[in-house]
């Protein structure tokens, strides 16, 4: 095997593991309060984890804008620039979840007249709500120290404080809920300690692995140096209006299933499961590219920059062919293995051709996405996904009188490839 695949594998690997456990702390809160006798802390559990999923995720830039302008400081050797980076990122993730807090009021008033629960479960959500936020700093931090972490091409570091904080999560929950005889507060208090322990698993590893090469190059007026606020300021921005798109579509997409009755939305639900496992695996290989294109970029490495994304796309590729095959093989008897109900597997059967395209429309979006991240070319990324969410938009608005659900699969396809082709269309100028 080639030293890249190698380098590649290194990478992706323990970063499909960290995508893979990231649900698992919501997946643990619901199998808990699924055990308390009412349906109401389930639903109250869902809303309050979509809450913070959203809100976190327009925070992805502190994780993607870090990765890339740390790769690219390593490559030129600059320790006292990726000491920098490290302290703007933290510093934005803690300010950023001093501002959830505060903003904690209007955010759930907000999020509540969107989302719109069902009367019963206002007052169980606020009681989650208000606990977890006080996590937000703690998330953010882990999200700057994780881009960072890549940025110096170690993804093992985010795999164990992923897995640490799994294991605290069960554990807390359980405690409160079945020792202490908490309800809600229970779980919700085990997901806040899950959440600080870590930020210090990853401060603890931080300082293991990096606090001989860091300590002492930090210098306090570089920190600020204009500059460099400047890059970090407009890579984190391009990444956050690209995020907001992203959430766009994906709401747009939620929403829609919904107006179309609860059969559709069961089954649009579980055909989107393919969409995320797929997710998972892509985003290791993104992680890959960042991580690796930066540090070449920053060394001046051009032939090895262009081989190495041949490399990632190569891998990606093979991945999806294999992925669309078991798809087009087995994607009826998964869709069994999710829901009992006859009816959901018949509908989601319908529509499963689209969702068997998914891989094809998407390969090129996540692989592009961790080149460009890693280059910090990010006004091309927020570029192709603007363009991308109006593709969808006029799609969707053309088809769906005539089509109904299958203009919005056909709409979220052509979302992935217009973002692919787009990137593609740039690649040649970004990558010289």
């Amino acid at each position: 095997m080639k030293a890249i695949d190698r380098r590649i594998l290194q990478i992706a690997v323990p970063s499909i593991v960290s995508n893979i456990t990231v649900p698992l702390l919501g997946l643990v809160d619901v199998a808990i309060v699924g055990h308390m006798g009412s349906e109401t802390y389930i639903g109250a559990i869902a809303v309050g984890s979509m809450i913070f999923s959203v809100v976190y995720w327009l925070f992805g830039f502190l994780r993607m804008g870090t990765s890339g302008l740390t790769s690219q400081a390593l490559g030129r050797r600059d320790l006292g620039e990726v000491s920098c980076t490290l302290s703007r990122a933290v510093a934005a993730a803690l300010s950023g979840g001093a501002a959830v807090i505060v903003l904690q009021w209007p955010l759930l008033a907000c999020a509540m007249a969107l989302m719109e629960p069902a009367p019963e479960l206002t007052d169980a959500v606020g009681r989650y709500f208000r606990i977890c936020v006080w996590g937000a700093p703690a998330v953010l931090a882990v999200h700057a120290l994780n881009g960072w972490f890549l940025g110096m091409q170690n993804s093992r570091v985010p795999m164990v404080v992923s897995i640490v904080q799994n294991v605290a999560n069960i554990l807390a929950s359980a405690l409160l809920v079945y020792a202490a005889g908490m309800k809600i507060e229970g779980v919700a208090l085990g997901t806040l300690t899950a959440q600080y322990v870590g930020l210090v698993a990853s401060l603890a590893l931080l300082a293991r692995h990096y606090g001989r090469h860091i300590r002492g190059r930090m210098n306090w007026r570089s920190i600020a140096e204009p500059a460099a606020m400047k890059a970090f300021v407009c890579v984190n921005r391009d990444i956050f209006l690209r995020t907001l798109c992203l959430v766009a579509v994906n709401f747009f997409f939620l929403s829609c299933g919904t107006s179309q009755g609860v059969l559709i939305l069961a089954a649009n639900t579980l055909l989107m499961q393919f969409f995320t496992l797929f997710s998972y695996v892509m985003d290791g290989f993104a992680f890959s590219a960042e991580a690796i294109c930066g540090r070449l970029r920053g060394a001046g490495d051009a032939e090895g920059l262009r081989a190495a994304v041949r490399r990632v796309f190569l891998w990606a590729v093979g991945l999806t062919v294999a992925y669309t095959a078991a798809c087009c093989l087995g994607g009826t008897s998964f869709l069994s293995l999710l829901t009992d109900s006859e009816n959901v597997v018949a509908e989601a059967s319908v529509y499963l051709p689209w969702v068997v395209m998914v891989p094809v429309c998407g390969v090129a979006a996540f692989v592009w996405d961790g080149v460009y991240i890693g280059l910090t070319a990010t006004r091309g990324m927020l570029l192709a996904t603007s363009v991308a969410a109006l593709c969808f938009a006029a799609v969707f608005v053309a088809l769906f009188p005539v089509w109904g659900n299958h203009a919005l699969w056909l709409s979220f396809l052509v979302f992935l490839s217009v973002r692919g082709i787009v990137q593609t269309a740039k690649a040649r100028t970004i990558l010289r």
